[in-house]
């Protein structure tokens, strides 16, 4: 299964050659902002490893992959964004570990119900679908809203929590009051202006952000506009901010952040490795802010390293 709004399911060799893949899951929003229609690859459709499965957590439909087997893994993704950002990442990792991405809540193939969004529901559909996988503890990756979603959860269930893995994640409340009042704005994507305003803070490399007739049709057809606005009114309300808080998370930790973000300066990664004792920064030049999808080699590099030593 793929996304509902194409049904010719053709290779998508531009994407495949750009992200250097075997595989290409649904295309999530910031992903696929100006670069390629949402596709499955030919070796997508034929791998019997990617599976699209539904779990019901809460009333709610939530839908995730599986791959792979040991350790588990369990990767968060940001505002806007569905599974298909972590295709190189589940493609790197599912050699050694069980990892599982699914589209958070509100975002995706997931339900997308119509709630106050806030940084805590997503901590208890995470808790909840942890709970249905029958997973005790698992390793966290999320980026940017993701990251911020994996640090609450490993402060609010700390046992449930191997290592953590935080790229280009807000949190502090200085975010929203720091950033540029039209990037806050741009962030609902809510015009093409929008979406051409955000892809130079989101992308260092400009090829991921050239065809904005087609990054605005597929905002349309994302359905999860809703989710988005209620999750940056939260952010400004300062709800769920991770402020005097990080101290607590005692789990072992990498910080990856792309130098050239411009959406969440580096100075917050910087921060958050000064408050949390057991974390370390590396830092990904000629990167932007999602760095798992522009520099996904070194950022594939970074997690396997720190997740070998921290075995």
């Amino acid at each position: 299964m793929i996304a509902p709004f194409f049904e010719d399911r053709q290779p998508c060799d531009k994407v495949r050659a750009m992200l250097r893949l075997r595989f290409v899951f649904p295309t999530s929003v910031l992903l696929m902002l100006f670069c390629a229609p949402r596709c499955y690859t030919q070796e997508a459709q034929n791998s019997p490893q990617i599976i699209d499965r539904f779990a019901m957590i809460f009333g709610a439909k939530i839908h995730y992959v599986d791959v792979g087997s040991g350790p588990p893994v369990i990767l968060l993704h940001g505002l806007a964004d569905d599974i298909g950002v972590w295709a190189s990442v589940i493609s790197a990792l599912a050699a050694k570990h069980r990892v599982i991405a699914f589209d958070q809540l509100g975002f995706g193939r997931s339900d997308k119900p119509l709630l106050n969004y806030r940084v805590s529901t997503f901590v208890d559909f995470l808790d909840g679908l942890l709970n249905e996988l029958k997973i005790k503890r698992a390793s966290l990756i999320g980026n940017s809203f993701g990251g911020w979603v994996a640090a609450d959860f490993a402060l609010k269930h700390p046992d449930r929590v191997e290592r953590l893995v935080l790229s280009d994640a807000p949190g502090y409340a200085a975010v929203a009051k720091s950033m540029d009042p039209r990037a806050l704005s741009a962030l609902r994507l809510a015009s093409r202006d929008d979406i051409r305003y955000l892809g130079p803070l989101t992308f260092h490399q400009k090829r991921f952000y050239e065809d904005v007739d087609l990054a605005f049709r597929q905002r349309v057809m994302a359905g999860d506009s809703y989710t988005v606005s209620r999750i940056l009114d939260s952010m400004i309300r300062g709800e769920d901010a991770l402020d005097n808080r990080l101290a607590a998370i005692k789990q072992p930790t990498l910080i990856l952040w792309g130098r050239e973000d411009r959406l969440i300066p580096l100075s917050f990664g910087e921060r958050l490795n000064h408050e949390i004792a057991a974390s370390e920064l590396r830092i990904i030049d000629n990167c932007g802010h999602m760095p798992h999808v522009e520099c996904p080699d070194q950022f594939n590099a970074a997690v396997l390293q720190f997740f070998s030593k921290t075995t």
